[in-house]
């Protein structure tokens, strides 16, 4: 190791040579001005398009450069004047984005890989007399950020290296002396050499052992192109897939993971596993729905935390979406508490046996407590359930929204393709049918069919007319058929803007059209489902924008008001390619992660 550190300073004396000999830096500077208030407010509220920005804020920016508040975007940016200037460019993933030096966007070190001379160079940029982290540039800051998360990653990987190692020579001196219990207590060593609980160092060694059978996944955590959380979950979700199978899928996953979050890997993971062993989900559903149970324990704050396990997943589902309609009930009545706080209230008073009405403010008439008007999803007779005798039983009838897509063939059962439930993740055929049977019986269920690219890119959509449900069996093909006629095409590449509309809201067609094209929020690793975000004009309303599918976009109530603050841009080149550039001059693309084919 001695001899690898004074390698990496050798070639860091090198570069930085180099760097003075032949770097001639560009005379744009970022521009950042240190007076700006992060904590102000936008001028307008989150639910309006921010109006009155300066000309030209829309234009696209010429380079990465950090943003000046009240001048729009700064000019074309290499990074000059950063604290360790590389001796070469590098480009970064997005080709019209100029690189920059050091630690900036494409920088030598921003793109090195974890080890050594990472290290070195990471540390000394970060203790750096000058100003360490303080004296770095907007882009250079998230650059070394990225540096220590890679060199996290790099120790990570040898740690669990060296847990396997451990784990071999226990299992080796085992059959050498005939002593199984010699290999018994690796956990119990770790614990005491780490200082770790019995639990935690037990998971630690399994997740060792698991990735000792992924050894992509291990090099990829090795040279830091994923995190510890990241290659855990790749641990977790193959640990049921035989050796071969595991390494096969996790070989499809990999390349997309350093740019995908611990939700998004786990839900492709899931996929990949339930579509190889289709069996293999109920079996293992089976087995663990002997642990069910409900937990109690402690929160940090002193207050509980009370949760079931196991449970069956369409029921639990359904139970949820309950949940979240009763709160909204309770809110329509004036109810106090955000969403959060209502359906925690309505799940306690299920439990007690309370009646809901027992939550609203005091003071109401009945007749007002017990209409079902404004109830989502309003079902059923307006008495609720229960006697009216017994205002403990009374519960109001309400349904709540679930967003399933499942393959028509799954449906058919012809195939045993997953389907998914947005917000919620995938889900096997089996459950994925016992969840379309129970919306069916329900009066409020809306129905479409849609096509996607074989890698689940959505291209088209047609609606059902209220109350024409999909029958069960092979019949569901026929009655898929017969909307064939009614798709509707999404545009891709230039829009033609065919279906603009001239209104700020824009309809439940094209709102719908929407969703179905981009069904998350659109910011990087956001999975808020598009049904409960905000339809965004891209480029405001009153700014010229149009109410139109190239122009409109989900963002959840966070990102809406994230695209909405200063030094914040947000473009849509093309219909659902969306474009963040971020206060560090930085950009970074999403498009729809893809539908279950």
């Amino acid at each position: 190791m001695v001899e690898q550190a004074e390698l990496a300073r050798e070639v860091v004396r090198q570069v930085s040579e180099l760097a003075e000999e032949q770097w001639e830096p560009d005379p744009a500077l970022d521009v950042w001005d240190p007076a700006w208030d992060a904590d102000r407010e936008p001028p307008q509220p989150w639910e309006r398009e921010l109006s009155g920005e300066p000309p030209g804020l829309w234009d696209e920016p010429a380079g990465p450069g950090a943003c000046d508040p009240g001048a729009g975007p700064a000019p074309g940016w290499t990074g000059e004047g950063e604290a360790w200037a590389a001796g070469f460019l590098h480009r970064d993933r997005y080709e019209d984005v100029p690189a920059g030096q050091g630690f900036a966007s494409g920088g030598f070190a921003d793109i090195l890989e974890a080890g050594p001379m990472l290290a070195i160079l990471t540390d000394r940029t970060s203790r750096d007399a000058e100003g360490g982290h303080a004296g770095l540039g907007e882009s250079e800051l998230i650059g070394v950020m990225c540096a220590w998360r890679r060199l996290a990653s790099w120790a990570a990987a040898g740690q669990a290296a060296a847990v396997m190692a451990l784990s071999q020579r226990r299992a080796v001196q085992a059959r050498e002396h005939g002593n199984p219990h010699l290999s018994e207590h690796v956990g119990d060593e770790i614990a005491a050499a780490l200082t770790l609980t019995f639990r935690a160092a037990s998971g630690l060694h399994g997740d060792a052992l698991a990735l000792a059978r992924l050894p992509e996944v291990h090099a990829g955590l090795a040279d830091g192109r994923i995190d510890w959380p990241k290659a855990a979950v790749f641990a977790t979700e193959l640990s049921g897939v035989p050796g071969d199978a595991a390494i096969a899928i996790a070989a499809r996953v990999l390349p997309a993971a350093p740019d995908l979050t611990t939700s998004q890997i786990r839900a492709r993971l899931r996929r990949l596993v339930l579509a190889f062993d289709p069996d293999g989900a109920q079996r293992r559903k089976a087995g663990a729905a002997g642990d069910s149970d409900v937990m109690l324990w402690t929160e940090p704050s002193g207050n509980a935390a009370l949760a079931g396990r196991e449970l069956p997943e369409a029921s639990a589902l359904a139970a949820d979406r309950r949940l979240t309609a009763l709160a909204r009930w309770l809110a329509g009545r004036g109810a106090a508490g955000s969403l959060g706080q209502l359906r925690s209230a309505a799940f306690l008073a299920l439990l007690q046996g309370t009646a809901l009405e027992s939550l609203l403010p005091p003071g109401m008439p009945a007749r007002e407590r017990r209409a079902d008007r404004g109830s989502p999803g309003n079902a059923g007779s307006p008495g609720g359930t229960g006697s009216p005798g017994d205002p403990a039983a009374w519960q109001p009838h309400v349904s709540g929204t679930i967003h399933l897509t499942m393959p028509l063939t799954a449906w058919a059962d012809l195939t045993d393709q997953a389907g998914e439930v947005a917000g919620y993740g995938p889900l096997d055929a089996a459950t994925c049918r016992e969840l379309a049977a129970m919306m069916t019986a329900g009066p409020g269920a809306r129905w479409q069919v849609s096509a996607v690219t074989p890698a689940g890119q959505a291209i088209a959509t047609a609606a059902a007319k209220a109350g024409d449900a999909p029958p069960p069996g092979p019949a569901a093909i026929r009655w898929a058929r017969g909307l064939a006629g009614r798709l509707e095409w999404l545009r891709a590449g230039d829009c033609d803007h065919a279906r603009a509309e001239d209104g700020y809201e824009p309809s439940r067609f094209l709102r719908n059209l929407i969703i179905f094209r981009q069904p998350a929020c659109s910011f990087p690793g956001c999975r808020r489902p598009a049904a409960h975000c905000d339809l965004d004009h891209t480029r405001p309303y009153d700014q010229g924008g149009l109410t139109c599918e190239c122009n409109l976009a989900p963002l959840c109530r966070k990102h809406h008001r994230a695209k909405q603050a200063p030094c914040w841009l947000l473009t849509q080149d093309q219909p659902a390619v969306m474009r963040w550039r971020l206060p560090s001059g930085r950009t970074y693309t999403t498009r729809p992660e893809p539908y279950p084919v």
